[in-house]
């Protein structure tokens, strides 16, 4: 559908426009009208990053826009997480123009905070009972993809020995023989049926991370079954090859990846991190023909059926508004990293500015639609500014998750850790003001 304007606005020096991104990784904010909004710094970042396929012009938010003036917040939204807009702002002589290339509702607030003008929104939609989570810890930022059953016991050890409170330990990318082969352990892993064994035997919760929509080109399960992908459609590339798509409408690839995750329920795991799921929102020609969003919400609800009722599933490179009701808790950020600044110059990249930057942003989620997660608490002598990160991860009210080696802590470190490492919030968080 072409964009055709729904809105036109008076402005001024002083207003302000929310863009928010597509996923779990697009950069999303209140920017003036003379700045320039954070856009992707290569193809494979737009694909993995951003709306594949869509185009932003200077201004545009994907399902949710908002016009701060100095006397009222016009938000122009999606009424559904089924249907998820483009809408664009575009200043036009002496008026702000607001367009959209599908349905949206249009909403005046005289909300004070503009922030709260998107809470307000937010509380449009029903979502389920927002759960409370322990304080955990998760293998990423300590060992990356080089992750071993060992190493995630040698942390576990750790805890005790520093009375570290962690309720949750994640396993996370690396485990794997293959991006797709999820119950083939890399050859130097171990085990993920014993690790999950002795992470229950300590008292603790097994959690474990899998990229469900995602199939390395050169993994066992594209080799023997390329008619559970959706043809001609790339997820971008990584891990060195490209990544395809799992058709989860297609009967054999949806009862194997059920399979997979009753699988991993059955070895002990109860908390599944979801990754690189944007990949599964990638319109393309299924089996049957869903379009992106459609088949992205049939897929997690394939998961949940899958993990029943009480296991969480927490997304992560997530498309945002299309995960409403499907999913317990949300990474509403990019990665952070020891390193402030992505090399690549792109805030949807690691780094902490941009993941300090949109977690801030969509603090208005928490409470009304899941649980925040606004990436893991690092603060070893080697993370640059870890003073600021732990900061922000302190004055945020959703999951708290380390992910340093422990070993590696000084005594501020070990501190900050222990004191940082409590449960998550239920409730909705007190918004700032975008100036604030």
């Amino acid at each position: 559908m072409p964009f055709a304007p729904v809105a036109e606005l008076e402005y001024d020096a002083s207003t302000l426009i929310f863009e928010h991104g597509w996923q779990s990784w697009s950069p999303s904010g209140w920017y003036r009208l003379d700045a320039r909004p954070p856009r992707p710094t290569a193809p494979n970042h737009h694909v993995m990053a951003y709306r594949p396929g869509v185009e932003a012009s200077r201004f545009q938010g994907e399902g949710l826009l908002a016009v701060a003036t100095g006397s009222e917040v016009v938000v122009t939204a999606a009424s559904t997480p089924d249907a998820v807009p483009s809408i664009r702002a575009e200043v036009r002589g002496d008026r702000l123009v607001i367009s959209a290339d599908g349905e949206v509702q249009v909403r005046t607030s005289n909300q004070a905070n503009p922030n709260q003008a998107l809470a307000d929104w937010a509380d449009t939609f029903s979502a389920p009972p927002i759960r409370v989570f322990g304080p955990s810890w998760c293998s990423w930022y300590a060992y990356w993809g080089k992750v071993t059953e060992r190493d995630v016991m040698t942390e576990v050890r750790q805890f005790d020995q520093h009375d570290l409170s962690v309720d949750l330990v994640l396993l996370d990318e690396g485990y794997q023989a293959a991006i797709g082969d999820w119950l083939t352990p890399r050859d130097d892993f171990g085990s993920t049926v014993r690790l999950a064994a002795d992470i229950r035997s300590s008292g603790r919760r097994a959690g474990i991370w899998v990229a469900p929509f995602l199939v390395g080109s050169g993994s066992e399960t594209a080799r023997l079954h390329p008619d559970w992908l959706v043809p001609g459609i790339s997820a971008g590339t990584n891990w060195g090859q490209e990544q395809l798509v799992l058709d989860v409408t297609h009967p054999g690839a949806a009862r194997h990846i059920q399979d997979v995750f009753t699988e991993l329920c059955r070895q002990g795991y109860d908390h599944f991190k979801l990754d690189f799921v944007y990949a599964g929102a990638i319109d393309g020609p299924r089996h049957e023909q869903l379009d992106g969003i459609a088949a992205y919400r049939h897929g997690l609800r394939l998961l949940r059926e899958a993990v029943g009722p009480n296991r969480i599933l927490h997304g992560c490179g997530a498309p945002i508004l299309p995960s409403l009701g499907l999913v317990d808790c949300m990474r509403i950020s990019p990665d952070t990293d020891p390193m402030v600044e992505p090399p690549s110059g792109d805030i949807s990249q690691p780094g902490q500015r941009g993941a300090r930057s949109t977690s801030v942003a969509r603090e208005f989620l928490h409470g009304r639609w899941w649980a925040n997660d606004s990436d893991c608490l690092i603060v070893r002598p080697d993370v640059q500014e870890r003073e600021i990160w732990a900061e922000h991860i302190s004055q945020g009210p959703g999951l708290r998750m380390s992910s340093d080696p422990i070993g590696e802590l000084d005594r501020w470190g070990l501190d900050r850790t222990r004191e940082l490492l409590v449960p998550s919030s239920p409730r909705p968080h007190p918004l700032k003001d975008p100036d604030a």
